[in-house]
């Protein structure tokens, strides 16, 4: 095949045409490197990135923690199977228990959200014998078969399996009275966001997540929160689900766990953890020695950099700063808001773009996403902030 080396191919979507699934739309950008919020182009750009790749780089790009763990690590044992026990999975377990809400200290590695995801509501219709569960309009948990199946009109739109691994009932958010009128008996797992990322930071009323609390109590079912995208201290506690004093019975996290290296965890509570027996759960990839490496350092500088205080501050100065030009209001916790545009979210983002600043739509085509990093400055705040007030009168 005489094809044209990719390296020569100008532009990297041409290049990635010749051999790649095309099933992603992208930006007219080519990263090639990334330092602390900004990324590195081919054409010599410098964007200042607030979306982070779905919400993954929680510390930035670069950030030396985590590439002295990779380092380290790599040169030491780079891959061993679950089959060994290790101590560098067994510190990053600790750390993520002791980093979980109280009464969450049962901890079980995997590769993505919706694999976690997955392996929480397969545990849900397992342990209770049950075949429904109930997930809310608007939420997204991932694109496997029991992910998928909990995502709001992923069956409509993309799903693609002739059946659902279980029963779905889909509720309204913040509908207290409706959601837990469907909740009963035959209920296995009622699985939420706390913030819901992809609509746009939807943040859910605290009393209606006290309300699906106590209906599942009433049932003896289970209730999962996916922080997938809202957790790892990106609303400003560890957990976003923290913010409405209710404790789940199992939480699900990943992006942010990793920093971008791909890992996640299904965590969960020790009188579920004490049902479980060899063989019920497994992962090839989970818990290895890499990943586990990478998440002790992402944990060690949440804390050690008072990351969760700055997340707070920062969101002040957000609120406080950028409803101006085309934003009409902001919505959402810490690093992960929702701007409210006068037009289409897509033409605010496009602009912002031109002004060399990277955020992300939403399911929801009014609300653009800024999901920075943790670790973001004031002066980069105050970037966005000029931006938007400076935004020409067509992209208002």
């Amino acid at each position: 095949m005489n094809a044209q080396p990719t390296a020569l191919i100008p532009d990297a979507r041409e290049a990635e045409a010749r051999h790649l699934a095309q099933v992603y739309g992208q930006l007219p950008v080519e990263p090639v490197s990334g330092r602390g919020a900004y990324l590195r182009c081919a054409d010599g750009r410098r964007l200042l990135d607030l979306y982070g790749g779905h919400a993954v780089c929680a510390l930035g790009y670069g950030h030396p923690k985590v590439l002295d763990a990779v380092r380290r690590q790599a040169g030491e044992l780079m891959f061993t199977s679950n089959v060994n026990a290790l101590r560098v999975r067994a510190s990053a377990a600790d750390k993520l228990a002791e980093f979980a809400p109280d009464d969450l200290d049962c901890v079980f590695f995997v590769n993505s959200g919706a694999e976690a995801n997955e392996n929480a509501l397969r545990l849900a219709c397992r342990l209770t014998g049950r075949r429904r569960v109930v997930a809310l309009e608007h939420g997204f948990h991932g694109r496997s078969a029991a992910a998928a199946a909990v995502t709001w009109r992923a069956r409509e739109r993309w799903y693609g399996f002739p059946d659902t691994p279980f029963d779905v009932t889909f509720v309204p958010r913040d509908d207290a009275a409706r959601a837990a009128a469907a909740i009963d008996d035959k209920t296995a797992a009622v699985i939420l966001e706390p913030i819901q990322g992809i609509a746009g930071a939807y943040v859910l009323e605290s009393d209606y997540v006290r309300a699906l609390r106590a209906a599942c109590d009433r049932h003896d079912a289970f209730l999962i929160a996916d922080e997938v995208q809202c957790g790892m201290g990106r609303s400003g506690q560890p957990f976003a689900i923290e913010h409405t004093g209710v404790v789940p019975d199992m939480l699900t996290t990943a992006k942010a766990l990793g920093a971008g290296f791909p890992c996640s965890a299904l965590i969960m509570s020790r009188a579920l953890g004490d049902q479980l027996r060899i063989g019920d759960m497994g992962s090839t990839f989970g818990g290895g020695p890499l990943a586990c490496a990478v998440i002790e350092a992402v944990l060690d500088t949440i804390r050690e950099e008072g990351l969760l205080q700055q997340v707070a501050t920062r969101e002040r100065e957000l609120r406080a700063s950028c409803v101006t030009g085309p934003v009409l209001g902001i919505r959402g916790r810490g690093m992960l808001l929702g701007l409210e545009c006068t037009t289409s979210a897509r033409e605010v983002r496009d602009a912002l773009l031109d002004q060399d600043i990277l955020a992300g739509t939403s399911s929801d085509p009014a609300w653009l996403r800024v999901m920075p990093p943790l670790t973001l400055r004031a002066s980069e705040a105050a970037q966005l902030a000029e931006a938007l007030r400076g935004m020409p009168e067509e992209a208002r």
